[in-house]
């Protein structure tokens, strides 16, 4: 045993000593680098043999040596100066988190306080927290029921014990609804000038054809459009003409920074009161579940709070193929007098209903991410429109289901050209090479319900093609450096030229165009 100790005392001391080494070696150079005396010992050796230009020489030779010396001792000075902020800087870290852990501490006493106050005032009435005070007068009982009037114009009354009260009430005005068929005549074309000249002879709105057959064209292959552009320009009152002229107002929720998450859209259930706190968006969309007219809903300046924070859930299900998956959870249980179209806590989410937020682009907003933008249409608007004299037009009611049906004949009659297709994936053969940037199926498919419904509205097919692909395609370039892609630009530009002609694509070129300014 004792021949294996030494073996192995021998063996580590092969490792040790090479450590020993570097570190000795590395003090003793250190130590060579600020030897002084050995320095004067060498001046001294040369002096007697050097003359006046020697001299000079050596001078110059110790002021470099003295200033290198110097130069190193600062830099030691400034890594150990740096090194013990940067300790320092992680104490006060520690100790603020530690703080704010403290803090938290006490919120949650004080919270729990409160809710224990506020027991102790509801026993003191006789009740426990999860009744509902109710005093036994005329007057009183006129304060606890929600009275509202059906579409017959009786009086309908809602239980002050149930969590839904409007969910439940519009159940009471809807008791005996049958739906509406409009017989609706109209096609796309004719819609995009019915409207136009609706918001321009009742409301004062100007907007160009173009537009309108944007914005018309927009509702056919996505539930979720986006109008963007600057301050004034006209964004809100475009969604705000559309719900008067199919006489359904939109419901206008304006977003506030502190919006994080789905509760912002459909309420939260209160533990304490025992009642589902409900938002005019949920009432909307419950009302909407009825019948079968166009619904709009309006997030107003909806990037003011991360998007996909609050909306996250509605994106997903609405990618749902399947619109019997469009469900939503709002509770985890059922209680006998919830709403009849809540089932088991669950809401479904109704196909008649379109989501328009607009979107202002400053340093108060938050970006919008690619999850968003690839599930919505974006509409430019940058330019007030031109006041018009137009044909006197009043508002409609539409059948969501003959707009889709109009919407679905559009695919069939205009679906896009095997040439036009044939140019795209040039295209995105073309920017993959030369840009890294690629689209999937779901884009394929906007673009084909965007274009048809395009076309049917009066447009040509190149220039709804253009307008796709410059706000859902070549948006994505705005994440790619800049100036490492300045120089493909032009070759881009030349390609479009090439593949779709001069004259077509402007949209694409204006945008890359623009994106080259910003170098």
């Amino acid at each position: 045993m004792s021949k294996f100790i030494n073996f192995l005392y021998e063996f580590m001391s092969v490792f040790f000593d090479g450590i020993k080494s570097i570190f000795m070696g590395f003090v003793n150079g250190f130590a060579e680098i600020f030897n002084i005396p050995k320095y004067i010992d060498v001046v001294l050796f040369y002096k007697s043999e050097f003359g006046i230009g020697e001299w000079i020489l050596a001078i110059i030779a110790i002021a470099f040596m003295i200033a290198l010396l110097g130069l190193i001792i600062l830099i030691f000075y400034l890594i150990i100066r740096k090194y013990i902020r940067f300790r320092k800087t992680l104490v006060e870290q520690e100790g603020m988190l530690a703080e704010i852990a403290v803090l938290n501490k006490k919120v949650g006493d004080l919270v729990k306080e409160k809710e224990e106050i506020l027991a102790m005032k509801v026993s003191q009435m006789g009740l426990k927290p999860d009744e509902s005070a109710v005093i036994d007068t005329p007057e009183a009982k006129d304060e606890t029921e929600t009275d509202e009037e059906n579409e017959d114009g009786e009086e309908t009354v809602v239980d002050d014990s149930v969590r839904f009260t409007k969910l439940c009430t519009i159940d009471l005005m809807f008791q005996n609804y049958k739906l509406q068929n409009y017989n609706n005549t109209f096609k796309l074309d004719e819609l995009v000038e019915l409207f136009r000249n609706f918001a321009a002879s009742k409301l004062h709105l100007y907007y160009t054809t173009e537009m309108i057959r944007l914005f018309i064209s927009s509702l056919a292959c996505t539930r979720l459009v986006i109008l963007q552009g600057i301050s004034g320009t006209g964004k809100t009152s475009l969604a705000y003409a559309w719900g008067k002229f199919i006489k359904n107002d939109a419901i206008i929720a304006s977003v506030q920074p502190s919006w994080r998450d789905r509760t912002e859209l459909f309420g939260y259930f209160n533990e304490f009161t025992k009642k589902f706190n409900e938002t005019e968006i949920l009432k909307k969309m419950y009302e909407a579940g009825y019948n079968d007219d166009v619904y709009v809903a309006v997030l107003d300046e909806m990037n003011i709070a991360r998007v996909e924070y609050y909306f996250a859930e509605m994106l997903s299900i609405l990618e749902m193929p399947s619109r019997d998956e469009w469900i939503v959870e709002l509770v985890s249980s059922s209680w006998p007098n919830d709403p009849k179209k809540l089932i088991d806590g669950k809401l479904k989410i109704p196909g008649n209903m379109w989501y328009i937020g607009t979107i202002n682009n400053d340093d108060s907003t938050f970006a919008v991410t690619d999850k968003v933008y690839d599930r919505a249409m974006p509409i430019d608007i940058n330019d007030k429109g031109q006041p018009f004299e137009p044909i006197d037009t009043e508002a409609m009611h539409i059948n969501s289901s003959y707009l889709e049906s109009l919407y679905e004949e559009a695919k069939n009659k205009y679906p896009i050209s095997e040439e036009m297709h044939q140019k795209v994936e040039e295209m995105d053969n073309y920017v993959i090479k030369h840009f890294r940037i690629a689209f999937g199926n779901r884009i394929v498919k906007q673009m084909g319900d965007f274009v048809s419904a395009y076309v049917a509205c009066g447009g040509q097919e190149v220039d709804g093609v253009d307008y796709f692909i410059a706000r859902k395609i070549l948006r994505k370039f705005e994440q790619l450096n800049l100036a490492y892609i300045r120089d493909e630009i032009d070759g881009f530009i030349k390609f479009l030229d090439e593949e779709f002609g001069k004259e077509h694509f402007n949209e694409c070129k204006d945008y890359l165009l623009r994106l080259k300014k910003l170098v």
